[in-house]
């Protein structure tokens, strides 16, 4: 089954930056490990949520407004697929993401088509 990695990054950035050097770039090797990891597919760099546009429809026009759908603290910071065969072995996986243990979350969700 293929699994679409959310990773939400909360307070991460922040904690991750007052990190000592050594383990900021214990961070970013995690991160590379995970890139490696068998039946993962990294997604492309996101863009920092401050930086984002959201787009609603009323009535048939297109309305813009700047910054991420949700809060800044509950956007989105990047994302991944996993092929695994279960959700407990996506939830192992999750659970390696740097994002997680500095105060972010990782949401799973099964990738189906509904159309």
């Amino acid at each position: 089954m293929k699994y679409v990695m959310l990773i939400y990054q909360g307070t991460a950035l922040e904690r991750q930056a007052a990190l000592p050097e050594a383990e900021q770039k214990q961070v970013y090797a995690d991160y590379q490990g995970l890139n490696q990891t068998p039946g993962v597919t990294p997604g492309l760099p996101m863009g920092l949520p401050e930086n984002a546009t959201t787009v609603r429809v009323e009535g048939g026009k297109a309305l813009t407004a700047n910054g991420p759908f949700a809060g800044v603290q509950e956007a989105v910071g990047g994302w991944f697929i996993l092929e695994a065969d279960d959700l407990d072995a996506a939830i192992e996986v999750a659970a390696r993401v740097p994002a997680a243990r500095y105060g972010g979350a990782v949401e799973i969700r099964p990738s189906e088509v509904y159309w």
